[in-house]
């Protein structure tokens, strides 16, 4: 018999650079500098997920999921393309961790990811309701649309929580 408090769906999962949109389960691994972004519409219960390695695409095109400036407005655009508002999408963010403190903060990438993310949702109007950013352990992130949006962040010490 099956643990009714654990999700039945097995989630899609989520690679560097890439994305998901629609109900189901979603998780990505392995975040350390990267962001793993997601996007809830509250009247259609429906989500999207991506992956973010990097703050700026400098005009690349070939994985809009990889780059902040790019992956930010193709969520946005896939969700409206099924029906989402704007004005019913929040979102909620973690990673962006100090993985390589020795270089130096001008290579924080883990930083300059969480602000750009933060700038391009400020400047699309994206309600950012939570975050986890920052600190020196990767993450895991887990994201179930089908249940009000909820998200969950697992360290890389094994502690796990909502956001």
């Amino acid at each position: 018999m099956s643990d009714p408090a654990l999700p039945t769906k097995t989630p899609v999962m989520i690679g560097i650079g890439e994305f998901y949109v629609g109900s189901d389960p979603m998780m990505t691994i392995g975040l350390g500098s990267c962001i793993g972004l997601t996007f809830y519409d509250r009247d259609l219960h429906i989500g999207a997920m991506v992956h973010i390695m990097l703050p700026d695409s400098s005009g690349r095109t070939d994985r809009p999921g990889k780059y902040a400036d790019t992956a930010v407005p193709l969520l946005i655009q896939k969700l409206t393309e099924r029906g989402s508002q704007r004005t019913s999408i929040v979102a909620k963010m973690a990673g962006g961790a100090c993985m390589f403190e020795y270089f130096g903060t001008n290579l924080n990438i883990g930083e300059r990811n969480a602000e750009r993310v933060r700038a391009i949702l400020s400047e699309l109007h994206i309600r950012l309701t939570a975050e986890e950013v920052g600190g020196k352990t990767g993450r895991t992130v887990a994201f179930y649309p089908g249940e009000g949006g909820k998200v969950t962040v697992r360290s890389a010490d094994g502690a796990a929580h909502e956001i």
